[in-house]
């Protein structure tokens, strides 16, 4: 599977930060939802037999007066890249428009606010099992979840952060928890750090914190950001996650790995 990263450097030289907005991004997920539910457009709009002005040409009838000048011009340019699967272009304008929400954050000063909350909102699922089947179930309409993803950050977060929350609702490739931790790595991209979740049984002290911290750093080659969680169940120790990478050093994963060996 091609990350999310590099989807997106295929889409690098047609946008400019500057013009990066909610508003452009709401306008990217739409075409993004049109490409999802009809695969003869996604298709069409993606092969590579059919000619390039063919494939713009479709794109202009169908988004012109619809969305922007400038977001039809980045759909129009994506249609005329090479793409290693039908889904990807879509999959790449998804991560366009989500990092647009990112930017305009960025520069209105609150991207850690909103990656900080992105983080206590997938925690606050991640430990109500009833939560997540509310907000995971399919035959539930869209709207009702995202209504509820309101609910739960009305007045408590920043307008980025409720409508990246609302977007992950839609899951289109992972579940909810999953693309949350992706939008999440997204923002610590923007700053061109790298992501790290900490986990441990008890709070860490300031000091077991800053050479976790440095570890991480050492062995990355990137500035940080950490979060951390307290989870009693893995006894001692900790697990760090970066990416898909995981250093598990808990006293529940060595007594784990004991018990497989003892069979």
């Amino acid at each position: 599977m091609t990350s999310p990263r590099i989807l997106l450097q295929n889409l690098d030289d047609l946008v400019d930060d500057s013009e990066a907005s909610s508003d452009r991004a709401k306008e990217l997920f739409s075409v993004v939802d049109l490409c999802d539910s009809h695969s003869e457009l996604r298709r069409a709009i993606s092969d590579p037999g059919t000619s390039v002005e063919a494939r713009q040409s479709l794109v202009h009838h169908l988004l012109d007066g619809k969305v922007s000048t400038q977001t039809c011009d980045i759909v129009k340019q994506a249609v005329s890249r090479r793409w290693i699967r039908m889904s990807a272009m879509p999959d790449a304008l998804e991560m366009l428009a989500v990092r647009s929400v990112l930017v305009e954050a960025q520069e209105q000063g609150h991207l850690d606010d909103v990656e900080e909350e992105l983080f206590r909102l997938r925690q606050v699922i991640l430990g109500d099992v009833e939560l997540q089947d509310a907000l995971n179930r399919r035959a539930r309409p869209v709207a009702d979840r995202q209504d509820l993803v309101n609910h739960l950050l009305d007045g408590r977060a920043q307008p980025q952060s409720i409508l990246l929350a609302r977007r992950a609702v839609v899951a289109r490739t992972a579940s909810m928890l999953t693309t949350l931790s992706t939008y999440m790595e997204q923002a610590v991209a923007v700053r061109e750090r790298t992501l790290a979740v900490v986990t441990t049984a008890t709070q860490l002290s300031d000091d077991q914190r800053r050479r976790i911290h440095e570890q991480v750093e050492r062995i990355t080659g990137r500035e940080v950001v950490m979060h951390e969680i307290v989870d009693p169940n893995v006894l001692g120790g900790a697990r760090v996650e970066v990416g898909n990478e995981v250093i598990d050093g808990t006293v529940a994963s060595r007594l784990d790995q004991a018990r497989r060996k003892l069979g």
